[in-house]
């Protein structure tokens, strides 16, 4: 059946009408209808709330511990998606964990270009704190941009001087807004939902004419000491592969506890696809043990 089923969903992707580098509003509009027509199940609660001024969207699911918070970072190339889209993903990965999810409505490019969306994930961070939330019941999880985001935020941690949170799982993680690496090109025909080009149209909208490889916004570039430990999932099909290797190396020059899982045929952010791909199933589980064996009381 996995066969199967990474087939079935490369058909589905490649039929999509979502065109990451396209058209802002009509790509947003797009994006959210996509979204909106998965149901959540009956026992997700969200709520809009807000975090150090920033909006965000507290998720909830039965028998959480009420002392763990995963503050999740939504994906769509720092131009598309929203917190209350991811509540489908940050739901199915907070009901595995058994800790509430709060997810970062950061702002968006072009409108609020580098470093706006940092500043919001560090500002948020920074309220959870404040409200003696202690940094070791704290873990952070990010998609795609908001994989990278959640990476370019623990270094923001660190020059802020704030404690780090317990840990940090990155899916598919956007590292690289130079869109420098080889599975750019190499993994081009294989990855049924980004191109090289959409990438650098969204990082063009969203460095405002910054240098790419600035750290905060490539994190791939970064100083990485003093970062919790990382898990970094990604699937073989897509142009962002390389990101999540060279991410991986390099928190591993920087003394970093951190795992990378490659997960064989399947597509970028693979996980949000768990109720049709085994594959997804098995990675948030895996990204659940990871986050509980690193929680400290």
């Amino acid at each position: 059946m996995t066969q199967q089923q990474r087939q079935a969903l490369d058909e589905l992707l490649r039929h999509s009408p979502l065109d990451v580098g396209g058209d802002i509003a009509e790509q947003r509009a797009i994006f959210h209808e996509m979204i909106a027509s998965v149901p959540l199940p009956d026992d997700v609660s969200a709520k809009q709330d807000e975090l150090g001024g920033v909006p965000v969207v507290v998720v909830e699911t039965p028998n959480l511990d009420p002392s763990a918070v995963i503050l999740y970072l939504h994906g769509g190339a720092y131009a598309l998606g929203s917190a209350p889209d991811s509540v489908g993903l940050a739901a199915d990965v907070a009901r595995r964990v058994g800790a509430r999810a709060i997810s970062v409505n950061y702002r968006l490019a072009p409108e609020h270009p580098f470093p706006a969306a940092v500043d919001d994930a560090v500002a948020a961070y920074r309220a959870l704190l404040d409200h003696a939330v202690p940094a070791s019941r704290i873990a952070f999880v990010g998609e795609s941009a908001g994989g990278g985001l959640v990476a370019a935020t623990l270094v923001a941690l660190g020059q802020a001087g704030l404690p780090q949170p317990s840990s940090a799982a990155l899916f598919s993680p956007w590292a690289d807004l130079t869109v420098s690496g080889a599975s750019a090109v190499g993994k081009a025909t294989l990855d049924p939902a980004l191109t090289p080009e959409a990438l650098r149209t969204r990082a063009r909208d969203y460095l405002g004419g910054q240098d790419p490889a600035t750290p905060l916004a490539s994190p791939i570039f970064a100083d990485l000491t003093g970062l919790p430990p990382l898990l970094i999932q990604v699937g073989s099909h897509e142009i962002l592969l390389d990101d999540a290797i060279r991410l991986t190396a390099h928190a591993a020059e920087h003394d970093i506890a951190v795992e990378l899982q490659v997960w064989p045929q399947v597509p970028h952010v693979f996980q949000s696809f768990a109720a049709i791909l085994d594959d997804a199933d098995h990675a948030l589980n895996a990204a659940a043990t990871f986050i509980n064996r690193n929680w400290s009381n």
